[in-house]
């Protein structure tokens, strides 16, 4: 498995420490005894599919959906064919009143391709077992991601929904940059804040402000 596009030279120092072979070590031993989502060569597939600099938005799941067949690798997203999560459907909804545009397109790598990191702040799961992964060292590493975005001298918007990514506000400490946060789009909480929360047309507005651009939703 590589990580590229950039990326490997971001993260160099990480990617030779001891924290990381360790992480990638258990990773190896999980993927070898259980059946892990993402398939193994898409685990970085949101950091190899969107270069660092080109990264305008970036919004922070949790961890990969846990189902047979859902996660690739981009958070809140599933390839064309497989049944709509829940919190997916509800993104759609508000993107729907939001935006007005009535999307039923699962597969969001036409977001990416216009610079929205999908980032799962763990990137790796056990099957029927959400959170499995979340002690096995991938915090750091998303940690190191949204802090070197932070870093950027060019304005990143990150979208917080949840308080899971909420936590990582604090990471985010350059004035350049934008949040937008609410709660979590799940059924569970949808209903006290996502909906109504209109983040897309929030993006788009701060793009176009700092960009001349807006992301076809």
């Amino acid at each position: 498995m590589v990580l590229n596009n950039g990326w490997d030279v971001i993260l160099k120092d990480y990617l030779n420490s001891n924290a990381y072979k360790n992480l990638m070590h258990k990773v190896d031993n999980l993927y070898n005894s259980n059946i892990c989502y993402p398939e193994y060569h898409n685990i970085f597939n949101a950091l190899n599919s969107l270069k660092y600099e080109d990264v305008k938005v970036v919004i922070i799941g949790q961890d990969p959906y846990h189902g047979e067949g859902e996660a690739h690798g981009l958070a809140f997203s599933v390839r064309e064919g497989i049944k709509m999560p829940p919190s997916l459907r509800n993104i759609f909804k508000e993107l729907k009143d939001d935006v007005g545009i009535e999307r039923s397109k699962t597969d969001l790598t036409d977001w990416v391709n216009q610079g929205v990191l999908l980032l799962n702040a763990v990137l790796t799961v056990t099957k029927d077992t959400p959170g499995s992964h979340k002690d096995i060292g991938w915090q750091e590493f998303s940690d190191l991601v949204i802090t070197k975005l932070n870093e950027r001298k060019t304005p990143v918007i990150f979208v917080l929904w949840g308080n899971y990514a909420i936590s990582k506000e604090k990471l985010i400490n350059n004035p350049i940059h934008y949040i937008i946060k609410s709660v979590h789009p799940s059924p569970l909480s949808a209903n006290r804040g996502f909906f109504g929360s209109k983040p897309f047309s929030k993006i788009n507005n701060y793009l176009e402000k700092d960009y001349d651009y807006q992301i076809k939703w």
